[in-house]
């Protein structure tokens, strides 16, 4: 029987899915006057006027991670000034970039001590996950074919910043609700969830960022959507389900 997404994703159609954003805009139970973020990380780093982006440089002995690593690197660096806009009604530039080697664990520690508030190009892995840090929804996948190995990238954050890990994610989500829906920054849905001062985030990221399919092509020099293995939408409900990195040895 056709079982449809819950089959395992062998690399044969996308991995990306727009998650449906739902109503955002300030009719429902949001008041005006609502912050979610008073006292929260995110409220710290609109105070200090400066995103902290740690940027992954990718190592590894798949093929195409190799091949693609310097792309994959840009496209991390990318979606840094992508929150940042988000954050600072458009202010792409403000933020500070430190990148940081795979081959150790530096990333994750000044993740961990407070030196930088997000991890960008962060693999996807147990041994941080259940260690107390946040992943957002990936966006790069491997090539595997083997899904027990697949290579996953995203967003990294700490366990405890909740309300920033959420608004992380979103933008992210918001990329490749972009391409889904086909629309421009001014279309994208105004949104009352962190707060009303941070309704235009939505309008802002994609104002800088383009879709996700924009930010793809941006990064790694045009390339089909054809060869693009698993980092294109899933908008054909074909298989959704992969293993968690690190859950066998």
């Amino acid at each position: 029987s056709n079982r449809g997404m819950n089959q395992i994703n062998d690399g044969g159609n996308g991995m990306l899915y727009a998650t449906p954003f739902g109503e955002l805009g300030r009719e429902g139970n949001f008041p005006p006057d609502l912050d979610i973020t008073s006292g929260t990380l995110l409220d710290d780093i609109r105070k200090r006027e400066r995103l902290n982006c740690g940027v992954i440089v990718p190592n590894g002995s798949d093929e195409q991670l190799i091949e693609d690593g310097n792309k994959l690197f840009g496209m991390s660096i990318d979606y840094c000034h992508t929150l940042a806009a988000a954050i600072f009604y458009g202010e792409s530039n403000s933020v500070t970039l430190t990148s940081y080697s795979e081959s150790d664990n530096g990333g994750f520690d000044a993740l961990n001590n407070g030196v930088i508030d997000v991890l960008a190009g962060a693999r996807v892995h147990k041994k941080y996950d259940f260690g107390g840090f946040h992943f957002s929804t990936p966006y790069f996948y491997g090539n595997e074919t083997d899904i027990g190995d697949l290579n996953m990238f995203s967003f990294a954050t700490r366990d405890g910043d909740v309300v920033f890990a959420s608004f992380a994610n979103t933008i992210i989500l918001a990329t490749m609700y972009a391409q889904e829906s086909g629309v421009a920054s001014k279309q994208m849905p105004f949104m009352s969830i962190f707060g009303f001062d941070l309704g235009w985030a939505l309008k802002d990221a994609i104002q800088y960022s383009g879709s996700y399919g924009d930010m793809y092509s941006r990064n790694f020099d045009n390339v089909e959507e054809e060869k693009r293995g698993r980092n294109v939408l899933n908008n054909n409900g074909g298989p959704q389900i992969h293993s968690f990195p690190g859950l066998f040895p």
